[in-house]
């Protein structure tokens, strides 16, 4: 099973309760023979990595840059992702430049950290209303797809699961009452 088959699955299992997971089941997560630089230039796959890394930027765990966040992002969208929300998360591209132009008077990769987790949180907070008034036709916030697929592709990615989770390889033995202490990472199983 490749790690798209099994986000695929892992999206079922959640029952859609992440905008990803309807997408990836609407839309069935299928590698077509279009490659993803037909809707992605690598300017947009590096500027969903910075995205990415202001979502989940690297401390004392890699970042999500690191787990090649931007790439993950653009495969998902591409292979995943009806047309329409093909065209939602596209256009978000820009939007969120211009949204940081707005408020910080320079595009998203020339603001500093601290600018762009400002601009993230407002986006964040702006996509959270939206999701209130939104009828289930209306399309989904590029914002929140953004921040789901970050999420996704960062915890299931190697680097999410082995360096910001407890990670267990299975098969192994399996103890249903592992003690957890207060601050401890989340449990990781493949």
């Amino acid at each position: 099973m490749d790690r798209r088959e099994a986000v695929t699955k892992i999206a079922w299992l959640l029952g859609g309760t992440i905008v990803g997971a309807e997408l990836f089941v609407q839309g069935g997560c299928k590698s077509t023979h279009e490659k993803v630089s037909e809707l992605f230039s690598k300017e947009q796959i590096s500027f969903l990595d910075e995205v990415g890394n202001t979502i989940f930027p690297a401390t004392n765990t890699p970042g999500a840059k690191a787990a090649g966040i931007g790439k993950f992002m653009a495969v998902m969208v591409k292979d995943c992702y009806l047309p329409k929300d093909q065209k939602v998360f596209t256009k978000g591209l820009s939007q969120l430049d211009e949204a940081s132009q707005k408020k910080n008077g320079k595009k998203f990769l020339e603001s500093d950290p601290k600018q762009r987790t400002a601009l993230l949180v407002d986006l964040d907070n702006e996509q959270k209303a939206y999701q209130k008034t939104k009828k289930k036709e209306d399309p989904n916030h590029y914002f929140r797809m953004m921040k789901e697929l970050t999420m996704l592709g960062y915890f299931t990615s190697e680097v999410g699961a082995t360096k910001a989770l407890h990670y267990l390889p299975v098969p192994g033995k399996y103890d249903g009452d592992v003690p957890y202490k207060k601050g401890e990472k989340a449990w990781a199983l493949s």
